[in-house]
């Protein structure tokens, strides 16, 4: 559908970034915090530096909110680290923790920033971990009680929540990123890994519903919403199968998780591959009533690019994935991944899709009906400091093409309420460090050299400064 007029991001459009907090806070034992799941992993690519300093951005917060005023943010979204706030998961409050936070949201307001406020982002505390995990139903409990003293402590100051990051990738994929080693509540030692973590999952979505409850029964004012990371599955040709095969991946990539955050059901297609595959988590006597009853008031989406599949190959010999989220290889008796010959790559391997954007975002807003607020999008590049400036003109182009999309998306009737590039900042990257630079602010340190840390504003500041500043006309 072509536009000749397209029309404007409303008034109120928040126009943001986004970061997490164990990849860009450091400060990993300080300040009360106790150890998550990413401080205490070992497994890091080669060649990669931890998150345990990260971009510093713990100590240097005030001249981060700086910058973050200075490029013209609306918004921040950003995570809370679960271990700063409660460091052993369940037991006491962290006062320190509490108190940090409210410095960095009083900044941030001070400056007329929204804080967009991610409770959970792959960082689980190691001490929950170490008893049973999201594998344990007390784990749902823990995050219960963990988010209750975030809504009592910052109620009156977020107006926005998101509840769990990329669910759906921590169970596709969560060796890649981190949040599935060995140990309890792994499932890597379990009789069945797979029906293990699809236990997890319905333990997520559990906990999820209820703390979407929860915000609504303590904070008459606020929206919350789920935050997976979605894109649309092309299927590799005309062939029904591949077709299929699209919507089957389609429905265990996607749909699982947006079914169960706006209806409280499993997706038939999904549920019916867990059933088929003897993976099927057990329903436990009301479950199925707390799920009901946790709706979300908008959805936010992860996107960086799209699949395109084809129907699996006779004989094959079972489930492969590559290094990341975004390059799944095959489910057995499912799909196998394709390369897509229309579209371009990053130097990291990813596809570049504006279109499959808009497509997305079509796809969601015409199944759910509900605004929608983009949380991530973004490129990772190996940026490289020339005369003291970074000419990161392939962030631009990325940007400048799936904002246009996005706005075509607007004009198609997507409600779409925000946009939240990943990152404001440089950042550690979950699978290839600091190497993979993705903000609109560069930090100075390397794999392992910290150097000064100091921060420098790359073209891609400028220029998005611009396109703020005209409502996203630029």
């Amino acid at each position: 559908m072509d536009h000749k007029t397209p029309a404007d991001f409303r008034p109120d459009f928040l126009w943001g970034a986004a970061t997490s907090a164990y990849q860009v806070e450091g400060a990993w034992n300080e300040g009360g915090k106790g150890p998550s799941v990413q401080d205490a992993r070992t497994n890091h690519p080669e060649g990669t530096t931890d998150f345990k300093v990260a971009s510093d951005h713990y100590h240097r917060f005030e001249q981060d909110v700086e910058l973050f005023a200075e490029l013209g943010l609306k918004a921040y979204r950003l995570s809370i680290a679960w271990s700063r706030i409660v460091p052993d998961g369940d037991g006491p409050v962290n006062p320190e923790g509490i108190a940090f936070y409210h410095r960095l949201f009083d900044a941030l307001l001070a400056h007329g920033i929204e804080p967009v406020l991610t409770v959970y982002h792959f960082d689980l505390p190691q001490a929950l971990q170490d008893k049973g995990g999201w594998s344990s139903r007390d784990t749902i409990d823990a995050f219960e009680r963990y988010c209750k003293v975030l809504f009592e402590e910052y109620g009156d100051k977020i107006k926005y929540w998101l509840t769990i990051n990329e669910q759906n990738m921590m169970i596709l994929h969560g060796a890649a990123i981190g949040t599935t080693a060995a140990g309890p509540g792994s499932g890597s030692g379990s009789e069945n890994p797979k029906r293990e973590l699809y236990r997890q999952n319905h333990h997520m979505m559990l906990a999820q519903a209820r703390v979407t409850r929860l915000c609504h029964d303590m904070l008459q004012t606020a929206k919350i919403g789920p935050a997976p990371n979605i894109s649309v599955v092309y299927p590799a040709g005309s062939h029904p199968d591949d077709v299929l095969a699209a919507s089957d991946f389609n429905a265990i990539r996607n749909w699982l998780y947006l079914d169960m955050a706006v209806y409280g059901t499993y997706n038939p297609t999904a549920w019916a591959w867990m059933t088929a595959e003897g993976i099927a988590p057990e329903i436990a006597e009301g479950d199925l009533e707390t799920l009901s009853a946790g709706r979300p008031d908008f959805l936010a989406l992860n996107y960086y690019t799209t699949a395109t599949v084809a129907a699996p190959l006779e004989g094959e010999a079972g489930a492969v994935e590559g290094g990341d989220q975004q390059l799944a290889v095959g489910e057995r008796g499912v799909f196998r991944t394709v390369s897509n010959p229309h579209l371009a790559r990053t130097e990291f391997g990813w596809e570049i899709d504006p279109v499959g954007f808009r497509s997305t975002l079509r796809d969601v807003h015409d199944r759910y009906r509900l605004p929608i607020m983009v949380t991530e999008n973004g490129l990772g590049g190996y940026d490289t400091v020339e005369d003291g400036k970074v000419h990161d003109d392939y962030r631009v182009a990325y940007l400048s093409a799936h904002i246009e999309q996005m706005r075509l998306a607007v004009s198609d009737g997507v409600d779409v309420i925000g946009y939240h590039p990943w990152s404001a900042i440089d950042l550690i990257s979950t699978h290839q460090g600091v190497s993979k630079r993705y903000g609109f602010i560069h930090v100075d340190r390397e794999e392992f050299d910290l150097k000064d840390l100091g921060r420098l504003r790359k073209d891609s500041f400028f220029w998005y400064q611009q396109l703020i500043k005209s409502n996203g006309s630029a």
